[in-house]
Formats: structure tokens, C-alpha cells, sequence
């Protein structure tokens, strides 16, 4: 277990540390003003969400949200917006010309990053954590059982 006992916190922390090293190379590599809520979109639909409503839903916010963040990318030239040809009523996310060169630079930057941390941690840990998060955990558990309820002594 980890220090804190908590995984997720711990893969939380690590996550921030990829984020924040990932920032930091796209701002040298002269991609400026990307955010980590745009990053999150874009590591969706490198994933293959193309829908606006999925990746809200991944991410835990709402469309509007979602949209706002979809209408900056669109504006910065990172994405496009396409109408679904299966339901014009839906648009489809898609990387732009642009957008393919940042996620280039973004590869390299996890390449780096990889390296970084291997160099701090060493080599067989990085490739442990790699394994691990490359399992098959299988599906979220949905439902959990309450704990039998201790029996209780009838009162005289």
C-alpha cells in the first residue's frame, strides 16, 4: 500500500505531475495558454471520445462546460468540429491539422517525462507503474454490499 494508503491519491499526484511537466514542455515548445481541462479533451479524443457529451461525462462536467472548452480549441485551431454524419443533431470532435503537430510535441513530452521520472525513480518502477495501469482491472464495481449488521443481544 501506498504512504497514505490511498492509490488514488497517489495516482492522482502522479497525474499532476505529468500534466504540469506536460504544460511546461508545450509552453517551451511555444504552444501557449493550454490549460489542463483542454489537455483532458484532448487525451479524450486521442482515446477516440469524439462526442462532446462523452467527454463531458468522462471528465465529471457538464456540456456547457465541455462546449466553452471545445469553442476555445476550435478557436486556437487545435480542433474541429464536424456534424455527425450518423446524427446530424450531434458533432463529431476531431484533431485539426494544428492539433496533430501539439499532440507530436505532447509524445515527445511524455517520452521525456517517462525518462525524467525513470532517471528519479528508476527505470523498473516506471515500467512497474506502466504494467500496472496497463492491466485489465476489469469494470468499475457499480454495486457493494453492506456489511452483515452485528447481531445484537435481546434486551431482558
Amino acid at each position: 500500500m501506498t504512504k497514505n494508503n490511498h492509490p488514488l491519491l497517489s495516482l492522482l499526484k502522479g497525474f499532476y505531475w505529468f500534466d504540469e511537466g506536460l504544460q511546461a514542455y508545450l509552453e517551451h515548445k511555444g504552444w501557449h495558454g493550454v490549460s489542463r481541462p483542454q489537455s483532458m479533451v484532448m487525451a479524450n479524443v486521442v482515446m477516440g471520445v469524439i462526442h462532446p457529451a462523452d467527454i463531458a461525462r468522462n471528465l465529471g462536467v457538464s456540456r456547457q462546460a465541455i462546449h466553452v472548452t471545445l469553442g476555445q480549441m476550435a478557436d486556437a485551431g487545435i480542433l474541429e468540429l464536424h456534424d455527425d454524419p450518423n446524427d446530424k443533431r450531434l458533432k463529431i470532435v476531431a484533431i485539426s491539422e494544428t492539433g496533430k503537430a501539439m499532440r507530436r510535441d505532447a509524445q515527445k513530452a511524455m517520452k521525456v517525462l517517462t525518462d525524467i521520472l525513470a532517471t528519479r525513480i528508476g527505470a523498473k518502477r516506471v515500467e512497474a507503474l506502466s504494467a500496472a495501469f496497463d492491466s485489465d482491472w476489469g469494470a468499475p464495481p457499480t454495486s457493494f454490499k453492506s456489511p452483515a449488521a452485528p447481531r445484537r443481544k435481546p434486551r431482558k
